[in-house]
């Protein structure tokens, strides 16, 4: 027989227990969108990770992910975010910790062997300090990579750029030059509809040929074309013309003079040679 697939844990209880777990380490406790998010005081985060694992009825055993958020608008612009699983009630929650960019969050290394590498994608990102980490180091970045990508405030082009230098046979870091200046852009969207018209949209007015696809109406197509082709006078046709008209029909006068031909000499007896 084919066993069932596991069932989650809802999230009934799952707050109360937390609040009583945690009691003054909890700042605020969310249930949105099917998921919980606990918001733990920064300095007592190591202590509400060993009550949030060791605790029966949450028994959150497994750290899967740290992540970092940035609010440049707060005072605490930094948000530190644990993702927790649950293995034997298989549920899963959320732990929030605010910072910014000088207080350090407790590491919980001692806790969880793997937070050693997410911590350090956190601080290399963001510049969030984690005190208690035996290897604070960048590790997505390059040596000597200045300034820390995700921050909302960092420049899109970066500080420095490396290239291969023939003379110094070695790679060198120079100041960002840029080819060219950054493009304005207003971030209006042509789909949600913009206060201007793009290059080529006007060719949108008409279908490309007949038969092709168009989200005009029948009526606005009949519209356009005879806007596109405006209407010639008629032309009457040559069977109904007159001779004067069309000259056909008139036969020339053999009476009438020709031109000379200035490269014909006339000869004596009247006649002409060439």
């Amino acid at each position: 027989m084919r066993a069932p697939a596991p069932a989650y844990a809802s999230n009934d209880g799952v707050i109360d227990s937390a609040r009583a777990a945690l009691g003054g380490m909890l700042l605020d406790a969310v249930d949105h969108v099917g998921e919980v998010a606990l918001h733990v005081r920064r300095e007592d985060l190591y202590g509400a990770m060993i009550a949030l694992r060791d605790t029966p009825g949450l028994a959150y055993q497994q750290l899967m992910e740290i992540a970092g958020v940035d609010y440049p608008d707060r005072a605490e612009r930094f948000e530190v975010v644990y993702c927790m699983l649950s293995l034997t009630r298989n549920h899963r929650l959320r732990v929030h910790v605010a910072t910014d960019e000088e207080k350090p969050v407790p590491s919980v290394t001692d806790i969880w062997p793997v937070a050693g590498w997410l911590e350090r994608e956190v601080y290399d990102m963001y510049g969030v300090l984690f005190s208690g980490n035996p290897d604070l180091r960048r590790i997505l970045t390059d040596y000597g990579f200045r300034g820390h990508p995700q921050r909302k405030d960092f420049p899109l082009t970066g500080y420095v750029e490396l290239r291969y230098s023939e003379e110094s046979k070695r790679v060198v870091y120079e100041p960002v030059q840029l080819a060219q200046d950054f493009r304005t852009f207003d971030f209006m969207s042509p789909w949600e509809g913009a206060n201007y018209v793009l290059p080529g949209d006007e060719k949108g007015a008409l279908p490309q040929a007949k038969g092709a696809q168009t989200p005009l109406s029948a009526d606005t197509i009949v519209k356009a074309n005879a806007a596109q082709s405006p209407t010639q006078a008629p032309t009457e046709p040559k069977s109904t013309g007159s001779t004067a008209q069309t000259g056909a029909g008139k036969p020339e006068s053999d009476a009438t003079p020709k031109p000379a031909n200035p490269d014909v000499v006339p000869t004596k007896g009247g006649g002409q040679n060439q």
